[in-house]
């Protein structure tokens, strides 16, 4: 097998008042504050991408200003995702991704498609959903994150449907949400939400050992053990896989020090 995939820790976007205190030099600029971020943790998932149509000339900025293996993971509209039939959302996931996503070239990492936790697992729905979602953009490579929100997902079909379609089930570490860990696409998407401001790293040191062992499992190729698996009859090959880890939610404001302490554990 060849050698492990790359494994990038970071934070879900780049702009939050308390981070002008507790992450951000001080009286730096706004406007330099991806630059910064972008040098300390390797990855950023951008939210507002889900709320609102950014223009190419903006995914171009963020390009130049970040380094050269700098990725950013975007959220898709909502208006994709928040609809009673998924199938009917192919005008609305174009559009998202004619917004000028490519412009990231080799910068755009997987696309997160984000569910609302009242919709519920409809296999042939969800399926059309899957279809609508397209290999490439302007020649770019795209790959596809589906996070679920709703119990009626934790069943071996959506796992082999994901499977089917190369897209990843997001693991999503949270009280309310279900934990799928079953590994169906090339890539592994991880959003750790358990966090808490009273934490230096965000997540207690004995928890961000496990995650970091975890991690680099699955960069390896491997499925750690003791993680929920909807349908453990169909493990996933064993070859290496990127892996995207953000800290996300809860302990925000710590967020950033938890993507470097897990970045720094896994690099070591």
């Amino acid at each position: 097998m060849s050698k492990s995939g790359t494994i990038r820790a970071g934070m879900g976007g780049w702009t939050f008042e308390p981070w002008d205190k507790s992450f951000y030099p001080d009286k730096l600029a706004k406007a330099k504050q991806l630059h910064y971020a972008s040098r300390q943790v390797k990855t950023i998932e951008v939210n507002g991408t889900y709320y609102s149509t950014f223009k190419p000339a903006t995914f171009a900025k963020w390009a130049a200003d970040t380094p050269e293996d700098f990725v950013f993971s975007l959220k898709a509209i909502r208006f994709s995702t928040n609809r009673r039939v998924l199938a009917e959302a192919g005008e609305s996931v174009q559009r998202f991704l004619d917004s000028g996503v490519a412009e990231l070239g080799a910068k755009l990492g997987p696309i997160l498609w984000q569910f609302a936790p009242t919709k519920k697992f409809d296999p042939d729905d969800f399926e059309g959903f899957l279809k609508i979602l397209p290999a490439k953009q302007d020649g770019v490579s795209l790959r596809h994150a589906l996070e679920v929100r709703h119990d009626s997902f934790a069943v071996p079909e959506f796992a082999a449907l994901a499977r089917k379609y190369g897209a990843a089930i997001v693991y999503a570490h949270h009280a309310k949400y279900p934990k799928i860990a079953d590994l169906t696409a090339d890539f592994v998407y991880a959003r750790l939400q358990s966090g808490s401001d009273d934490n230096p790293d965000c997540y207690p040191s004995k928890e961000l050992d496990g995650w970091a062992k975890h991690v680099t499992l699955w960069a390896d190729g491997g499925q750690p053990e003791g993680l929920p698996y909807v349908d453990p009859d169909h493990p996933a090959e064993k070859k290496p896989r990127d892996a995207f880890v953000y800290f996300i939610t809860e302990g925000k404001e710590r967020a950033p020090y938890g993507a470097i302490a897990l970045q720094e554990r896994v690099s070591s």
